[in-house]
């Protein structure tokens, strides 16, 4: 540990003076993941930067010690007797935040996704409750299987318990955050030293996908509805809403209704409603004879368009 009053534990942190907890939280993860002995083999001060940004967010985090610190005083002395914590060599890099942050244990199987995990410390020391866990899943496929969460367990994280094929029990947590369609990667689970894969699937009932905090939503109209414009009943988390479809609405277009979405902390995410014109099937006489008629005018216009271009 070095000496105390040597070292500006805010610049190893890379943060100003008086930083919130949440920043120095952040910071701290940050250097700590470029900084692990584990993840700069070939980087021969790794480790000493690394015991340098743990000792700096052990006296930053620790009011008594900060204070010391900020006054002076023999922190390291105080503090331990100075003992090395990493006398003993590093611990995994998870394990490690883990046991800094005082949280349960997530992983016993690795995964990369395929989208990039949203994630962000909660204010203070509060942590939001762990929704219940999904029921057991059972491998659809060798290399990859479906998994069905709700919109708060997609929020929040959760354990999956995945059995494979073989037989191979699995225990996973997916990330906070996580949305309709994400595939997360098991690395060398299957047999035969393969990857396996898990897609998300978080959707509700009435058809609301989740991606996040956004919420996503495919609303079907008629051509007729799209071109003259109409009123549609849209559901939401927080029940049915009236969404007015303004007039030339083609299939594409996306429409926000704001803070519909799902809220974490002080955040509160949009619903976006995407419009898809869908032609009916069976059409009668006359509704034949009217596309019929549409078709041609469209034909006159741009006929019209051609000529006085062309002049």
């Amino acid at each position: 540990m070095s000496e105390t009053g040597s070292i500006n534990y805010w610049a190893v942190l890379g943060l100003d003076p008086g930083a919130d907890a949440s920043s120095l939280k952040r910071a701290f993860r940050q250097q700590a993941r470029r900084w692990h002995p584990d993840l700069n083999g070939d980087d021969p001060h790794a480790e000493e930067q690394f015991k340098a940004v743990n000792e700096a967010y052990a006296v930053l985090s620790d009011p008594q010690r900060r204070q010391q610190w900020e006054a002076g005083l023999d922190e390291a002395a105080a503090a331990a007797a100075g003992l090395d914590p990493f006398a003993t060599g590093f611990p995994d890099f998870e394990d490690y935040l883990d046991d800094v942050f005082h949280r349960e244990t997530r992983r016993s199987a690795q995964y990369d996704s395929e989208e990039e995990p949203y994630q962000e410390d909660p204010p203070g020391d509060v942590t939001p409750p762990v929704p219940p866990p999904p029921p057991p899943v059972v491998a659809s496929e060798e290399l990859e299987s479906v998994v069905d969460l709700t919109p708060e367990q997609a929020l929040q994280g959760v354990r999956i318990e995945l059995e494979l094929p073989d037989g191979t029990a699995i225990e996973v947590w997916t990330p906070a955050m996580a949305g309709d369609g994400w595939r997360l990667r098991l690395a060398g689970v299957a047999p035969g030293g393969r990857d396996h894969f898990l897609q998300l699937r978080v959707r509700t009932d009435d058809g609301l996908r989740i991606d996040g905090l956004r919420v996503h939503y495919q609303l079907e109209l008629s051509p007729a509805e799209g071109a003259l414009g109409c009123t549609a009943v849209v559901p939401t988390l927080d029940g049915p809403v009236q969404l007015r479809i303004p007039p030339g609405s083609s299939s594409g277009r996306l429409l926000r209704l704001r803070a519909r979405g799902l809220s974490r902390f002080d955040q509160r995410g949009d619903q976006l409603v995407e419009i898809r014109l869908v032609v009916p099937q069976g059409l009668t006489e006359a509704e034949e004879a009217l596309y019929r008629r549409l078709q041609q005018l469209a034909e006159e216009i741009d006929g019209g368009r051609d000529r006085a271009v062309n002049q």
